[in-house]
């Protein structure tokens, strides 16, 4: 198994090589050269597996000989004996039509620990294997931020600086992150948007020099290994639902495009799927995509959802790189004029069918809480701002259609408890493990937008 860059120019590489590179030399992004395949009975068999053996078995798939299945197992072990749901990722029925998949069991309640946890582990083995120390940088709207600072704090062969935007995530992911006191671990607000702190994250990496000098890596969705694991819960959503008879759909809440794109990947590994809905906010500049073929960049808007809260959608060029047939040079040269326009245009003829698998869905605030009372009231469930859109993209989609749909839930209400209080007039509680988080002593680091500053702050914290 080896990959290749979305942008053509690099050679290929070993799975290990592109988990502790992140972002492809090239500024591309990492992709196996060839979809690996289920083979004749082999997702059947996995019906009745623990999530943790599933989840073994699908990695195996990209790591070649990288990792023995036996030690896949017991990083997946490891990894899920830290949620607090014993199938990890537990579906709840709504209705005869919709379900929703709770991926906010993990240590920080939000979707990113299902790939987090098992990343800092696969650091820790490649890291050590190596004797050598990674830095890692990380750009984050929200929950990638305090799942990836909880995952890595105390590990010794690696540094993390996580930014995020000054003012813009809520209060809880905010404390989340800046209470992970430990050596190594650093939360860093910057002075802007989210698509500022992803642009200095793709500047440094672009800036080989200094990537070399202090050993760089990425935990952001731009990094392969952190997709990988989130296949495991389409998978096994599809088996609990018996969508091996009829392909069933997925309502993705999504703003950098990553959560959606493994969705987009168990598809090509054989995974019997129909159709994704892309489910935006305020800031909907993947649904414009999916409506008109244009992807334009405007200004970000604040919302009741800001990890969704984005104009650059990083994983968006994933799948174009595939709707292009795998062209390297036709998509670096887009996200080129992308990079200097903010826009580019694909129609439908310039794009594989895969096109035809996306509808996008937008949201709007009002919407969203709307949708936070209604679930409330009429199922007794509660459910955070961007799950929300997620399910009324669900509910909307069942209107026209009698397909299962599975809507992802991506975070515990908890974590915005002001939003979910203004729909229910019920504040949701934390859970037992975070009770006492608003509590507990915090700290941060902060730098300007700018890769100058950045960069500076680095040389002067890495250890």
């Amino acid at each position: 198994m080896q990959y290749i860059s979305t942008r053509g120019q690099d050679a290929p590489i070993s799975f290990a090589d592109a988990l502790l590179a992140g972002l492809a030399r090239d500024g591309g992004l990492y992709l196996p050269t060839e979809w690996p395949q289920f083979a004749d009975g082999e997702l059947m068999a996995m019906t009745n597996m623990p999530y943790a053996e599933v989840a073994a078995r699908i990695m195996a798939k990209f790591t070649g000989d990288d990792l023995s299945f036996d030690e896949l197992l017991g990083i997946s072990q490891n990894a899920y004996a830290t949620f607090s749901a014993n199938n990890v990722t537990p579906l709840t029925r709504i209705n005869d039509q919709i379900h929703l998949c709770e991926l906010y069991h993990g240590p920080t309640i939000a979707f990113k620990d299902v790939a987090m946890q098992v990343l800092s582990r696969l650091f820790d083995h490649e890291l050590k294997k190596r004797d050598s120390k990674a830095v890692i940088l990380g750009a984050t709207s929200g929950d990638t931020g305090s799942a990836a600072l909880e995952a890595f704090r105390g590990r010794n062969m690696v540094d993390i600086f996580i930014l995020y935007p000054d003012g813009r995530v809520s209060p809880v992911q905010e404390q989340q992150m800046t209470s992970v006191i430990a050596d190594g671990a650093y939360a860093v607000a910057v002075a802007g948007d989210f698509d500022d702190c992803q642009a200095i994250v793709k500047s440094l990496f672009g800036d080989l020099a200094f990537r070399d000098h202090v050993g760089l890596s990425a935990i952001n969705s731009i990094n392969w290994a952190r997709l990988m694991p989130q296949i495991v819960y389409y998978v096994t959503s599809v088996l609990a639902l018996g969508g091996l008879e009829k392909p069933i759909s997925f309502a993705v809440p999504t703003g950098n495009f990553g959560n959606i794109f493994a969705g987009y990947a168990a598809m090509k590994m054989g995974l019997p799927i129909k159709h994704f809905i892309c489910a935006s906010n305020r800031n909907d500049i993947l649904t414009r995509f999916f409506d008109t073929g244009v992807m334009e960049r405007r200004v970000v808007e604040p919302s009741l959802s800001p990890s969704m809260d984005i104009q650059v959608s990083s994983n968006f060029e994933r799948l174009m790189f595939e709707l292009l047939g795998r062209d390297g040079a036709q998509t670096r040269d887009i996200m080129t004029r992308f990079n200097s326009t903010g826009q580019f245009t694909l129609t439908r003829d310039m794009m594989a069918s895969d096109i035809n698998m996306f509808s996008g869905f937008r949201c709007d605030d009002a919407a969203t809480l709307n949708e936070i009372s209604q679930t409330w009231r009429q199922d007794g469930i509660m459910v955070d701002p961007h799950s929300a859109i997620g399910l009324a993209a669900a509910r909307e989609a069942a209107k026209s259609s009698d397909d299962q749909i599975v809507a992802l839930a991506c975070a515990h209400p908890a974590k915005f408890p002001d939003a979910v209080e203004k729909a229910t007039g019920v504040r949701p509680e934390l859970p037992p493990h975070l009770a006492d988080l608003m509590e507990r002593p915090h700290q941060r680091l902060t730098a300007a937008a700018t890769s100058d500053a950045v960069a500076c702050l680095i040389q002067n914290h890495s250890r």
